[in-house]
């Protein structure tokens, strides 16, 4: 199937969303936590949160235009702090409910099973159960001129992960933890890892 530019600007708003959303494959299926300095909690699902670097120890992830209220921005912004907490499979059906649209004062955590957890005296709180949890700390955020989005750039302080999932050299096995991928919106996928390779040196001739 080909699509160009101008079949992609005519389709339907629902059928473009869903198309663009799950042409660039899979993607990370997170829990962002935020908390406000008069003790709000905000739980939504995020599926933009990526790599930035290890040394400082950076991840990132997309906001939508703040023209509207976006209580994970405003949060994020009063306490300077958050938390990114891995999808799992028991938990899929709780976390995509954190999509849904309530008031600043309606914690996701009170409309769900979600649970919350404070470690080692982290000023906001981890969801329960997760494989893989990061306290963050907000360090810059960038403009996107293109569509008005803002790129959110946090370094990783704490990091809580299962101790099944840790193999010797520091590689996580995210499918010991039954870790969730995102494919576009909606649509939720429990990954198996096949294989792994070695860090790769050039060859001195075509393999046969």
């Amino acid at each position: 199937m080909y699509y160009s530019r101008k079949q992609i600007d005519e389709f339907d708003k629902i059928y473009k969303i869903n198309l663009i959303n799950s042409c660039s494959g899979y993607k990370s299926a997170n829990l962002i936590v935020s908390k406000s300095k008069t003790g709000l909690h905000n739980v939504a699902v995020f599926s933009s949160v990526t790599h930035l670097g290890s040394n400082p120890p950076l991840l990132g992830f997309i906001l939508r235009p703040t023209t509207v209220p976006r209580h994970t921005y405003s949060y994020i912004k009063e306490q300077g702090y958050y938390t990114i907490n891995h999808i799992h499979e028991d938990i899929l059906k709780d976390a995509h409910h954190t999509s849904a649209k309530y008031s600043k004062e309606t914690s996701e955590f009170s409309m769900t099973n979600l649970q919350e957890e404070y470690l080692n005296d982290f000023k906001v709180p981890y969801v329960m159960g997760s494989p893989v949890k990061i306290g963050m700390k907000y360090i810059e955020e960038y403009h996107i001129k293109s569509n008005n989005v803002l790129m959110i750039v946090g370094e990783i302080i704490a990091l809580h992960i299962g101790d099944e999932l840790i193999e010797k050299n520091g590689f996580i096995n995210l499918s010991k933890g039954n870790v969730a991928t995102i494919n576009g919106l909606d649509g939720y996928a429990i990954p198996r890892l096949k294989t792994r390779f070695g860090y790769q040196r050039p060859l001195k001739q075509k393999r046969s």
